[in-house]
């Protein structure tokens, strides 16, 4: 199982109701594809640097998950098939990546 981050950005002209129903779809597909979840991050809505498809702002949702490989391409056709997705960003993660990202939530936790 490899390590993986992706944001991705909803269209701002959705409801709250309406993103949450987005976000846990995706959050479902992956979870029958059998991945384990590391953490998940509502950044809410944020100014985009440009404009994507006249919009000037997002909801922006990260997920850090481990799965294997071959769930990554059906992941990514879920994305491309959802017009509520503006843009989507996976990468895999390697282990100075991990600890960056662990130091980070630790940081974030202790802030809250």
């Amino acid at each position: 199982m490899n390590h993986y981050e992706t944001v991705f950005i909803l269209n701002p002209v959705l409801s709250e109701t309406q993103v949450k129903e987005t976000v846990k779809k995706f959050e479902d597909f992956l979870l029958a594809k059998g991945a384990e979840f590391v953490s998940k991050e509502d950044w809410g809505l944020k100014k985009l640097a440009y404009p994507i498809q006249h919009k000037k702002s997002g909801f922006y949702h990260l997920f850090e998950f481990k799965v294997a490989g071959e769930a990554i391409d059906a992941f990514e056709v879920e994305f491309r098939r959802d017009e509520r997705i503006m843009r989507y960003l996976t990468v895999k993660l390697d282990k100075h990546a991990v600890s960056w990202a662990e130091r980070r939530r630790a940081k974030l936790n202790a802030k809250a």
